[in-house]
């Protein structure tokens, strides 16, 4: 079955579920933000078939996540490098930590969001650009940005009068 794409969707969400949504590829990033770079790292780390090793890593490459980087000539091998992009991404799989933590840790927690200096444990929030104020995500919603078509308009709307 083929898979819908959703790269011209306009929903973010949906637009970065189409680059990171496969559970490999989030998988692969969090292995990468933490400093894996080659091929048979990976494959150890994850236990992936080195045929969908091969296909997840080109597609992080294509969608500007990884960069292939070559450090050996001969024979040729290269390592995978989280492009600022895919540094970005941090912030997400951080997320991902504090909300699996919270819904399904039921034995306790086996990774927490730490400050990397000081070692103190840290919650996810939400920082007002203009006083630097921090704001609980549980305090946010989404609105229609400036280039919100009018169905997206209309979409969001109808959310918030429920």
């Amino acid at each position: 079955m083929q898979r819908t794409k959703l790269s011209n969707a306009e929903c973010p969400i949906a637009r970065s579920l189409d680059e990171v949504g496969e559970w490999w590829s989030m998988l692969l990033m969090r292995d990468a933000l933490q400093g894996l770079r080659r091929f048979d790292e990976f494959s150890q780390s994850l236990g992936i078939a080195p045929n969908m090793l091969t296909r997840r890593l080109t597609a992080l490459v294509e969608a500007g996540m990884l960069e292939r980087v070559p450090y050996s000539q001969r024979p040729l091998r290269y390592e995978y490098v989280p492009t600022a992009k895919g540094e970005d991404f941090a912030t997400v799989l951080m997320a991902f930590v504090d909300w699996g933590n919270r819904h399904y840790a039921t034995e306790g927690e086996s990774v927490q969001v730490v400050e990397r200096q000081s070692g103190k444990r840290l919650q996810l929030t939400f920082t007002d650009p203009d006083d630097g104020r921090t704001v609980a995500p549980a305090h946010c919603t989404v609105q229609p940005g400036p280039a919100a078509s009018a169905a997206m308009r209309a979409r969001l709307e109808r959310i918030r009068t429920r």
